[in-house]
């Protein structure tokens, strides 16, 4: 894959793809440990619950990644793990009278639902902690081997003092980690923050069988086993949400050296975290939402444009006005998509191929080379989605509209095929950025834009025949002659997020920003069915 892509573009070396790497706390240029692959891992859920929109930003955020190095030329492996065992599984599955591996199992599912509802591509693989205990307890033994763990009652500890550079990647001082707050208080550890790699079975818990005797793994020493196994010790990226800086990711660190002295990670990336009114959410304050409540009132494509619309090591803020505005701009992408595609087909229909390739529109070829360029600066720059889908892709959108408008003129038929091959082309580019954020549908744009319209029915609590009814009103309203109350009748329609447009003798509508939700959001006055004080952490691993 990589030998085809270098026909046809720049050198790695001349790409200079950066990225901020956490461990180094800068921009660095990106450069694989084998040339033409990437090996990528990132902690992926707790599956006790369905996903929330901090799931949903790490996810996205990693699949634009993924997609990005595929459009690079690079073959990845990439990893994401689910932890299908542990505490809060186990709580919530007491909680419902369930199973707790068959209550974990069923949220597995759930999440790859929502991943495929937001157009996130499968990893390569997704390991789950149940069936990985060998390579843990493999990697556990290693490191008790090399006398950076202990037993202590069927319960194994890392000894943090065993690592010298303990903190390297939070900026954790060793003496400042206070039993009780991020580490469990036990007064067998040696040090206060030790950490379980293996708890010792409880009654009624699920638990397998290990040189320590039955048990189950800590939370960290999943990510070191199943990384090591699908990727090595030694890998180019792990990725996950700023929240799991530390302890996680430290605590990573220090197992994968502890278990094998030359373990290594490339890059290590975070995304930052959802909130609202600029406070991150948390579960302890039960102040956040699932990613199907979005879904429910919003078009995944609305809700992923959502999530990459701030810099992903940014805080993203939500409110239901960027929601809103993500979905008007999802709706006039894909409906100028539709207009160029019906557009290039009816002309097609009626003319054959002249097999000649006819000349495009400078015009045309400006923007294409200026969206391209554009693009491909922004995302070598750290991943920086939020600025792309403003700027030079809207005057590719532009582009194509006025393409649209000059083939409705009579025209000479040279200049006819050069607009015609000028729409083909532009549409060809606006895909291809669309392809690589993943915001291009498999489904065909008129059923994309039905839905979106559905989606603005349901937020406005509307139906078609209320629609109807209503511009039967302004129908009537402006034969009588009252265009004050046909102004009124569109205007409240409007606040609901229906734009009403005359066409004649005839209205049609679109979904629009609802003016009085822009009021509202102002005020931070609260929506009409989601919450607009809620944000939620990068990922669900505290």
């Amino acid at each position: 894959m990589a030998a085809k892509k270098q026909n046809d573009a720049k050198t790695k070396e001349e790409i200079e793809f950066r990225v901020y790497n956490s461990l180094t706390q800068q921009k660095e240029v990106f450069t694989p440990r084998v040339t033409g692959k990437v090996g990528m891992y990132v902690c992926g859920v707790t599956s006790y619950a369905l996903s929330h929109l901090g799931h949903a930003r790490a996810a996205v955020i990693f699949d634009i990644l993924y997609r990005y190095l595929k459009h690079l030329g690079y073959e990845v492996i990439y990893v994401r793990n689910f932890t299908d065992i542990d505490d809060k599984i186990i709580r919530r599955a007491n909680e419902v009278g369930e199973d707790p591996l068959s209550l974990s199992s069923r949220f597995c599912d759930e999440y790859l639902k929502d991943m495929g509802d937001l157009n996130c591509l499968l990893p390569t693989h997704q390991p789950r902690v149940t069936d990985h205990m060998d390579q843990i307890k493999d990697m556990i033994t290693q490191i008790i081997n090399n006398e950076c763990g202990y037993v202590v009652d069927g319960d194994v500890f890392f000894a943090v003092e065993k690592s010298p550079n303990y903190g390297r990647l939070s900026g954790q001082k060793l003496e400042d980690n206070r039993a009780g707050e991020r580490v469990a208080v036990d007064s067998r550890k040696r040090h206060p923050a030790d950490f379980a790699l293996w708890k010792s079975a409880k009654a009624g818990e699920p638990s397998w069988d290990s040189p320590w005797g039955p048990g189950r793994p800590g939370w960290h020493i999943e990510c070191s086993a199943m990384s090591a196994y699908y990727l090595s010790f030694k890998f180019d990226i792990h990725g996950g949400g700023i929240d799991l800086i530390f302890p996680h990711h430290e605590n990573e660190i220090a197992q994968s050296c502890a278990a094998c002295q030359e373990s290594s990670i490339g890059y290590w990336m975070h995304n930052g975290h959802v909130t609202n009114n600029h406070e991150k959410m948390s579960k302890s304050l039960n102040n956040f939402f699932m990613i199907r409540e979005a879904t429910e009132s919003y078009h995944p494509m609305a809700l992923r444009h959502f999530l990459m619309s701030a810099h992903y090591r940014s805080p993203l803020n939500y409110t239901v006005l960027q929601l809103e505005i993500s979905s008007d701009a999802v709706y006039y992408v894909y409906q100028t998509l539709h207009d160029c595609n019906h557009a290039v087909e009816k002309f097609q229909e009626g003319n054959q191929p002249s097999g000649k390739v006819p000349k495009i529109d400078p015009t045309a070829q400006s923007r294409i080379n200026d969206l391209r360029i554009d693009f491909e600066s922004k995302m070598k720059d750290d991943l920086n989605t939020s600025p792309i889908l403003t700027g030079e892709f809207q005057e590719a959108l532009r582009a194509i509209n006025g393409f649209l408008n000059k083939l409705k003129k009579k025209m000479q038929k040279p200049q006819q095929l050069s607009v015609i091959h000028s729409l083909i082309e532009l549409e060809k580019e606006v895909k291809r950025v669309l392809d690589i954020l993943g915001l291009l549908s498999s489904d065909p744009y008129s059923t994309v834009l039905q839905q979106l319209k559905e989606k603005a029915l349901k937020r406005a609590n509307l139906t078609e025949d209320d629609l109807l009814r209503v511009n039967e009103e302004r129908k009537t309203a402006r034969l009588n002659k009252e265009f004050e109350k046909s102004d009124q009748l569109r205007t409240e329609l409007t606040a609901k997020g229906i734009a009403l447009m005359d066409v004649g003798e005839d209205s049609v509508w679109r979904p629009c920003v609802p003016v009085v939700k822009e009021v509202e959001a102002t005020q931070d006055a609260p929506p009409t069915k989601l919450p607009t004080e809620q944000s939620v952490p990068a990922t669900d691993k505290q």
